[in-house]
């Protein structure tokens, strides 16, 4: 009877050192925090993470979002995945993908990027600034955060969407050239990416002053997914050659913000390890970012804005699916 009591103590003990299965949560908890930066402000960021707390609709900024604030989170050995917005976003940009996220088991941070946000872009081409601070989220949520003894460790990955998605390759280990941007838009200058950067009187050749050990990596990421990332013309094969983790990446086939092949492509082509690439029939750079409704399409029709026969909404439950599952996939392996 002992040695019976004795095994099953032993199997118990086993148990709990292994992932937890992935868990469905009947909703989704979330909240807000501020997470120190230095000697700068604290950067604003957004949680998401299962519960069984019931949810109900909030506002998000401009948008509205079903969720259960400040609940208690559910599961254990939880999933992590940590969020990039694109170049004058925020936190809340890529929200209906953290939702997913959450509800499929996992929990889902994402952070305003000091510099590189709607209301701020005083540092738009102080790239290397991005890394770091989704470098300093993970830090957060692992070590800081009320909610860190239900993550897993050994299982983080990051997405990112255009200026995201550079900064989610340089923490899985890209090092670009960023010398290679001003000469990249004076030979193209009627490319929206170089059109903005002069039209908000950005030098570009300011890039290429990069201070010695900016590139921070984050060799905790195991799983990358990127959307429509920006300058990927600034990597090569030299500068992803560091990028050991499996990559999913997304191409919308009319992307007129940042026409291929000069952006998508190259980071296709010069990963070390093939991605699974998929190319999105019909779709704009911003067709990445959730639907609309009607108030932000009046305020702002340029991100809203889809192709005549493109349907946003149903493209987003394709689209959130697949990367859920891909995490789900990679991270299951660790």
């Amino acid at each position: 009877m002992q040695s019976i009591v004795r095994l099953m103590t032993i199997v118990a003990a086993l148990l709990a050192l292994m992932p937890a299965a992935p868990v469905l949560a009947a909703d989704v908890g979330f909240e807000q925090v501020a997470i120190p930066n230095g000697a700068e402000p604290p950067l604003a960021a957004g949680i998401w993470y299962p519960t069984t707390a019931p949810a109900t609709p909030h506002a998000l900024g401009d948008l509205t979002q079903t969720i259960a604030p400040d609940a208690p989170i559910a599961g254990r050995h939880l999933p992590l995945v940590v969020l990039s917005h694109g170049g004058a976003g925020w936190y809340g940009g890529h929200y209906d993908t953290a939702l997913a996220l959450a509800r499929a088991g996992f929990v889902a941070a994402a952070l305003s990027h000091a510099g590189d946000t709607f209301d701020d872009q005083s540092r738009v081409l102080q790239l290397w600034r991005r890394p770091a601070q989704l470098h300093r989220l993970v830090d957060y949520m692992l070590d800081d955060w009320h909610g860190h003894e239900q993550l897993d460790a050994a299982r983080v990955g990051a997405f990112g969407f255009s200026n995201g998605g550079f900064t989610a390759l340089v923490a899985a280990g890209g090092i670009p050239d960023l010398a290679t941007i001003a000469p990249f838009c004076e030979a193209h200058p009627d490319h929206d990416l170089c059109e903005a950067l002069r039209h908000a009187n950005v030098d570009v050749h300011s890039g290429a002053q990069v201070p010695a050990g900016a590139w921070v990596h984050d060799p905790r990421i195991e799983a990358v997914v990127i959307a429509a990332p920006s300058f990927g013309f600034a990597f090569g094969r030299a500068g992803l050659s560091g990028v050991r983790a499996p990559v999913q990446l997304w191409s919308a086939a009319d992307d007129r913000h940042q026409p291929h092949p000069w952006y998508d492509e190259p980071v296709r082509d010069g990963l070390p390890r093939a991605p699974a690439w998929h190319v999105v029939d019909n779709a704009g750079h911003y067709d990445f970012l959730p639907p609309c409704d009607a108030r932000l399409a009046r305020r702002r029709p340029q991100i809203c804005d889809s192709k005549p026969g493109f349907d946003r909404a149903a493209f987003h439950e394709r689209f959130n699916a697949a990367v859920v599952q891909f995490f789900e996939a990679v991270l299951r392996q660790h």
